[in-house]
């Protein structure tokens, strides 16, 4: 692990690409596809949101917090006509059992991947859901069998729980659904603005709206650019999102969390060697340093 970022966040950068492979692998697309579901987009709502039960598009887009609500709108709740949140559950469990395999090779059998499974086990069970429905409805699912889908579901579980801790530090800071991407991309240098405001659909009209209004609370420049006091809002924002998170890594301890750190890199850069996760990405991840 980095010695220079809290252990919250220098796990997170393991463990999310293992869980991603969930909405890069072809094997999903391939799965869903097979239900009957209407392209990409629908695939990954439905395959998210299937912890949750047969939700609705408000409930989608308040949980998943940044996607345009007509973008939610177009996949959810007519994903449900095709396939039941059970079907879905199992597509997506199949799927990464057939990506995982594919990825990991030779050592999917290992001795490494079982520890890391038990130890992310282990973290995933030590979080604390209160007020966090994504992270509550994934730890509520049934444990798989073989330690490399114990290991995905362990990540998927710790990742939902960051995520919804995410949302509530934006909330803290003030910041809307657009506005997390607005801040967010004035802030990166491999992820343009544009290309955010495509993956998430929202129009070039709302985003001008954003800035303007981020630009009147001092975070963004005339040209669209963090002001200091944009850097140090997101900083703070990132700050009590790993702080929110870190409860796991306290409960596994420093010992067993640098032993999963070092189980999980390999791994991670499996999942990166193989393409799976593209370079840049919306989260800003990169494979893990030597």
């Amino acid at each position: 692990m980095a010695t220079n970022q809290p252990a919250a966040r220098a796990m997170w950068r393991l463990y999310e690409p293992i869980h991603a492979i969930t909405y890069f692998a072809p094997e999903t697309r391939a799965a869903t596809d097979a239900l009957g579901l209407r392209g990409g987009w629908m695939s990954y709502f439905g395959c998210r949101a299937a912890p949750l039960g047969p939700a609705s598009a408000a409930l989608v887009t308040a949980l998943f917090y940044n996607f345009h609500p007509a973008m939610v709108a177009r996949a959810v709740p007519d994903v449900w006509g095709y396939a039941s949140p059970e079907q879905l559950l199992a597509a997506r469990l199949e799927a990464a059992d057939d990506a995982i395999c594919r990825i990991f090779g030779a050592a999917i059998a290992s001795d490494a991947v079982a520890e890391a499974a038990t130890l992310a086990r282990t973290a995933a069970e030590a979080t604390d859901n209160a007020g966090r429905p994504m992270g509550a409805a994934n730890a509520a699912l049934p444990w798989a069998d073989q330690p490399h889908l114990v290991l995905w579901q362990a990540s998927t579980v710790l990742r939902e729980h960051r995520g919804d801790g995410h949302v509530a530090a934006l909330l803290t800071a003030g910041l809307g659904p657009l506005d997390a991407h607005v801040s967010f991309s004035a802030v990166r240098t491999d992820w343009s603005a544009a290309a955010v405001r495509t993956y998430r659909h929202w129009s070039e009209l709302e985003w001008a709206e954003s800035e303007d209004g981020l630009r009147e609370r001092g975070w963004l420049d005339e040209h669209g650019r963090a002001t200091a006091a944009g850097l140090h809002g997101r900083a703070n924002v990132e700050q009590l999102t790993d702080r929110l998170a870190e409860k796991p890594w306290i409960e596994l301890g420093p010992v067993r969390t640098r032993r999963l750190a070092e189980l999980l890199r390999p791994l991670t850069t499996a999942v990166f060697e193989a393409g799976t996760l593209p370079v840049p990405n919306p989260w800003g991840l990169a494979p893990p340093d030597d």
